[in-house]
């Protein structure tokens, strides 16, 4: 019999979860049925409960009930401590444990662009969920610079103290690192999804190899057509973000880790 796993959210239609765990399922022979819940925006505790109670395994957890996980989850792994939000959930005797894949999707993709983080100088644009739960993994990475810079600065120095600001954390508003030059600019924000452009000086992008951004969808993002117009060599979207954190998760559930590569080829033909 099939093992139940399914992300969670609201709306949840537009998901590509299923179709990704559905492509790992049969690269990794692994019996696994995976689906998609839409539960209320003040449902999410009785949605998951009800899965669990019908045998489900596991569940991915998108917007707006990450820190709905967070709570819910009776053991937390490190990186979903530091990230205060949960994107996975892994059901068994023990408990529910929560997890963030976000920040180990997003390293992981960029190590497949051949793109190394160490000692180089990186902006992150945002100070939200979505940055939140990237940082960390970032200064695994052991840069020079992670530069945090967003539109209300308060956010962005309270994110930065949490992990103690120094030489290599730093954070302000987007003016602040106008100045200054980076080898790596990562869009954290859910501008892109709107149409919009932080208000990033385009100097940053002067010597910039990489911008990534987060959000995936119609190509190029503003952000990403920003940087292109700066002369940045080398573009990529979330779409192998996703893919790489849904890997993440697969591999907590079933113990066997995707390959990745052909999946996001797969995904962008489509």
């Amino acid at each position: 019999m099939s093992e139940r796993y399914a992300v969670i959210g609201n709306p949840i239609s537009h998901s590509l979860s299923p179709r990704i765990h559905a492509v790992f399922a049969r690269q990794t022979q692994q019996d696994v049925e995976y689906g998609a819940i839409q539960a209320p925006i003040d449902g999410f505790r009785a949605a998951a409960e009800r899965f669990r109670a019908e045998e489900g395994r596991g569940m991915n957890v998108t917007a707006p009930f990450k820190r709905d996980a967070f709570t819910f989850a009776t053991k937390l792994t490190k990186r979903a401590e530091n990230a205060g939000a949960v994107n996975t959930l892994k059901f068994d005797e023990a408990g529910v444990l929560g997890d963030n894949t976000d920040g180990a999707g997003l390293v992981a993709d960029i190590a497949r662009l051949g793109v190394s983080f160490v000692g180089k100088r990186i902006l992150l644009m945002g100070a939200g969920g979505a940055a939140r739960g990237v940082v960390l993994p970032l200064l695994e990475q052991k840069p020079a610079l992670v530069a945090i810079a967003n539109r209300t600065v308060p956010k962005a120095l309270a994110l930065a103290k949490q992990w103690g600001s120094g030489s290599v954390l730093r954070a302000g508003g987007y003016g602040d690192f106008g100045a200054e030059r980076f080898d790596i600019v990562i869009n954290a924000t859910s501008a892109s999804l709107h149409g919009d452009l932080p208000s990033l000086p385009k100097s940053a992008f002067d010597e910039a190899t990489l911008a990534y951004d987060m959000v995936y969808g119609s190509w190029p993002t503003p952000f990403l057509a920003a940087a292109k117009s700066c002369g940045v060599p080398q573009l990529a979207d979330g779409l192998g973000m996703l893919v790489a954190q849904a890997a993440e998760s697969f591999y907590l559930w079933r113990g066997v880790r995707p390959e990745t590569s052909s999946v996001i080829e797969m995904f962008r033909r489509s």
